[in-house]
């Protein structure tokens, strides 16, 4: 169960848009290169990229032409075109002031995190301790591991930047994110107290300590923690249905339908809401309810297992045995050690008269429920040497 959060939001607010003209003057040409620049100036960037493109021509080995005309197909969203500008740049002038940061902010908005983060690791290296460069170099460089999913990375970054901005609520959201990614509860704990210190009723503080408890199988505090986030905030996205969660988990389906239903009333597109809601029905006795929930949501997540497996459990019951063989087939793909579908893999394959893949399913799922009672007895009972 995750909280989505929407970081990229947060670098809108916190970083400046690549901003620096490469520097260098170039022999010849010069009135080409000043009309190219005024046209900049001016914001007539069709007309500025054409006149750096004549710069070029006269000058082919002009690094700072082939900055700008990287910083102009940035400016209209072609990263892909400004990354191969930038680094023609750089070959030509590698210290270009500016060169290596917009380099790194171009691959950060073209998705790519690892080459933003192996640009700009340096660069905040080299930046003076607490400048405003540092801090936005931080922000990028946190941000950057943060979209890896590599928390444990982001989280010193990160911790510099709100260290420079007592104020940031958001940044404080995302560190304490990656805190729980990298399961450092110490740290979730922390950056817990700064949120509820900025902001007493926040909401996403109590989705966090709702998280943290669910991790730590507190399940009645962590219900007290999704409800308290629900008071503060109904619209609060992911409150419901990480309440609806712990509920399901609890088998208290009557309550867990509910926050199931109230997410889905906030988030209509929630569609992993929409499949615990199908499974919370199939479990109240009313799969008639679940099936256009599963079958629509299937289609939008598809590598969902529970939703393939309620499916194919509800297609089975029906009669419909080749898609319900379908449906586990798909579900033991997406979770290959789930010994459960295949044992129901191999009774639908028994029902159709297929022995040969019965016994093939029914062995695979003798083979992992006996490697799991080995590993509880190996912890148990550990070898002696």
């Amino acid at each position: 169960m995750n909280q989505v959060l929407s970081p990229w939001l947060i670098l809108a607010a916190l970083l400046l848009s690549s901003c620096c003209y490469a520097a260098g003057q170039s022999p010849g040409s010069e009135e080409l290169r000043r009309s190219a620049i005024a046209l900049e100036e001016q914001g007539r960037t069709g007309e500025a990229e054409a006149a750096w493109q004549s710069v070029l021509k006269a000058m082919p080995q002009s690094a700072e032409a082939f900055a700008h005309l990287g910083f102009l197909a940035a400016k209209r969203q072609d990263f892909a075109h400004a990354i191969d500008l930038y680094k023609k740049a750089l070959v030509l002038s590698p210290e270009m002031p500016g060169l290596k940061l917009n380099l790194g902010l171009s691959y950060f908005k073209s998705g790519d995190l690892k080459d933003a983060a192996e640009t700009i690791r340096p660069l905040v290296q080299a930046a003076p301790q607490s400048s405003p460069e540092r801090q936005r170099l931080s922000v990028l460089m946190g941000m950057a591991y943060y979209g890896q999913n590599r928390f444990a990375d982001s989280i010193p970054y990160l911790k510099e930047a709100v260290s420079n901005d007592l104020q940031s609520l958001e940044l404080r959201l995302i560190l304490v994110q990656s805190c729980m990614g990298a399961k450092d509860f110490n740290c979730v704990r922390d950056v817990y107290k700064q949120i509820v210190d900025l902001n007493p009723d926040s909401a996403e503080a109590d989705m966090v300590a709702g998280e943290v408890l669910d991790e730590m199988k507190n399940d009645p505090e962590a219900i007290h923690q999704f409800q308290a986030a629900i008071a503060a905030n109904p619209k609060e996205p992911n409150a419901h249905f990480s309440l609806g969660y712990v509920l399901w988990k609890l088998k208290r389906y009557d309550e867990a339908r509910g926050q199931f239903e109230a997410e889905l009333e906030n988030v209509p597109d929630h569609y992993e809401a929409q499949v615990y809601l199908a499974d919370t029905e199939i479990q109240l006795q009313k799969p008639d309810h679940a099936l256009p929930l599963l079958e629509d949501a299937v289609q939008k997540i598809p590598a969902m297992e529970l939703g393939h497996l309620d499916l194919g459990l509800l297609y089975n019951a029906a009669g419909r045995k080749k898609e319900a063989l379908r449906e586990l087939s798909t579900a033991a793909k997406i979770e290959p050690g789930d010994a459960a579908v295949h044992w129901r893999l191999a009774r639908i394959y028994r029902s159709l008269g297929d022995e040969k893949a019965a016994s093939a399913e029914l062995n695979q799922t003798k083979h992992m429920v006996e490697e799991a009672d080995n590993s509880v007895f190996r912890q148990l009972h550990p070898v002696q040497k």
